[in-house]
């Protein structure tokens, strides 16, 4: 994995670290292409029970790399500010495959990863940073954080999927009023909004701490219970609740659901099996 992305997976737990601290884990077109290449490894790895998404250095990620913004030119200048890639259109344009395309990528592809993920954040998530640690299910960061819808300082719109992450965060008045003064939040009205779900001194071990506790569960369970979340949430009565149905048959009889009835009645910590491939 690139130098720029840093992870680790030990007891099913993989820790993603941005890592260019230097420069506040900006988001260069290298940085770009690292953080999407390492998601959609993670994603196909069944050893991997839950993920935590942080950044070495002072801060998450200060967003857009403002040096290269400052190199487009003038007629590649809104691409630049939007994703820091290439001038022609082509980050910008949907491929067949997925919803999103390679500017909403980073941080739409841990809203598709089948496991959860935690966000540790501490310094700042500013515009693109934010979007990629709302792409998390979960985000837990300092009291002193710095946090911002920031594309309307470069007469932007967000566009790194904030419209399938903020809506089910925080009220759409709320969303708005963000998104159209880029004003500066602290972690802990962040976490007074919504964007945050918990204020902690120390961030990263506490999510850490999560992942393991998720790692321990069932990772089938686990699994079926971020589909059916992520996929019933919009959905009507009809489609959510015949996803828990089917969800639920597949999942009873299984080897781990009765790996975890036995350790229960048993008193003893459970020893679930990877998903099959």
């Amino acid at each position: 994995m690139s130098e720029l992305v840093e992870i680790r997976v030990q007891d099913g737990v993989a820790d993603v670290r941005l890592n260019r601290p230097d420069k506040y884990n900006a988001l260069s077109p290298e940085m770009f292409s690292a953080i999407i290449a390492a998601g959609e490894s993670l994603a196909k790895r069944n050893d991997v029970r839950a993920v935590v998404l942080s950044g070495n250095g002072p801060g998450f990620c200060s967003g857009l790399d403002f040096a290269s913004f400052q190199g487009m030119s003038d007629s590649g200048g809104v691409e630049a500010a939007t994703t820091g890639e290439a001038t022609n259109s082509s980050a910008l344009a949907r491929d067949s495959e997925h919803p999103d395309n390679r500017a909403q990528r980073p941080a739409f592809v841990w809203k598709r990863m089948p496991v959860p993920v935690i966000a540790a954040i501490h310094g700042v998530a500013y515009g693109g940073g934010l979007q990629v640690a709302l792409g998390a299910d979960i985000r837990i960061a300092t009291a002193d954080a710095k946090l911002s819808v920031m594309e309307i300082k470069w007469g932007l719109v967000p566009d790194m999927g904030l419209t399938q992450t903020i809506r089910d965060l925080v009220r759409l008045d709320v969303a708005k009023e963000l998104t159209f003064s880029g004003r500066i939040v602290s972690g802990e009205e962040a976490c007074q909004l919504g964007l945050v779900t918990r204020v902690s001194a120390d961030p990263l071990a506490d999510a850490l701490k999560m992942a393991q506790e998720i790692a321990a569960r069932s990772p089938d369970a686990i699994r079926a219970g971020k589909q059916l979340l992520d996929a019933s949430w919009h959905a009507d009565a009809h489609a959510g609740l015949g996803l828990e149905a089917s969800l639920q048959t597949a999942l009873i009889g299984t080897p781990n659901q009765l790996e975890a009835i036995h350790a229960n009645f048993e008193k003893r910590a459970p020893r679930f099996a990877d998903p099959a491939a």
